[in-house]
């Protein structure tokens, strides 16, 4: 389990120019929190909605207050993309992901180049094991969509660029995995945001046909920090209004 830092509780009173939030504490006092996530957090904040915070003390950041998770209802959503990372690579690192293990070398970001493509970095590498050495790139997932969680909740060139080096990395003959951490415990089964990305959800089907394994698992908050938890199953079925 990934332990967080001390956690303050607040509610949400706005999120402005995408990466700031007014967050009011219990005893009336409002801070501004820095939202670490680049999308739009659709689903997962509305005003007034439980917070909770962590605090730091670095002198040279901005903001001391960084939001974490938001509870909509059915439990903690976590909207800071740094942590699925983290959590993903150690749970790799600890054998919890059973399509993951045996493998003695684990790296973090790890930069990639590929025959015609830009290069890029992903998130973990795997070598020295029984399968092909494996490049791993790991997504947040927070859009809730009635039984089904969805990626990504904006366009993202970058996230299709990311699927482009996993092709290319299978082609290779290496193993190219596409991670996506649920971060929310609501939801049955995972499944591409057709209508708000139409060209990342068939490239990602594009993906999973030329060989790129596609997991979908489960993100559990504790109150002192974050785990894995089921993995869930994976919908890449075509909506009849995706071809209207």
């Amino acid at each position: 389990m990934l332990l967080l830092p001390p956690l303050t509780d607040g509610h949400i009173l706005r999120r402005y120019k995408r990466f700031l939030a007014d967050i009011e504490l219990a005893d009336g006092q409002v801070v501004c929190a820095h939202v670490p996530n680049t999308g739009s957090m659709a689903s997962c904040w509305q005003p007034g909605a439980p917070v909770q915070i962590s605090h730091s003390d670095n002198p040279r950041r901005k903001l001391s207050w960084t939001l974490e998770r938001v509870d909509m209802g059915g439990g903690w959503i976590g909207v800071n993309t740094a942590r699925p990372n983290q959590v993903m690579a150690q749970a790799i690192a600890s054998g919890r992901i059973a399509s993951l293990t045996g493998y003695r070398r684990l790296r973090r970001e790890v930069s990639v180049e590929m025959p015609g493509l830009a290069s890029g970095r992903l998130d973990v590498g795997l070598s020295e094991g029984h399968a092909p050495d494996a490049l791993v790139e790991v997504k947040n997932v927070t859009l809730l969509d009635g039984a089904l969680l969805r990626f990504p909740d904006a366009r993202s060139e970058r996230a299709r660029r990311h699927l482009d080096l996993l092709i290319a990395a299978v082609d290779s003959g290496l193993r190219g995995i596409m991670l996506f951490a649920l971060n929310r415990p609501e939801g049955q089964a995972l499944a591409p945001a057709w209508d708000i990305d139409p060209a990342y959800a068939e490239r990602l089907c594009a993906a999973a046909s030329a060989g790129v394994e596609i997991i979908a698992l489960r993100m559990l908050h504790r109150p002192e920090g974050i785990d894995t938890a089921e993995q869930l199953p994976v919908d890449l079925t075509l909506p009849a209004s995706a071809g209207e």
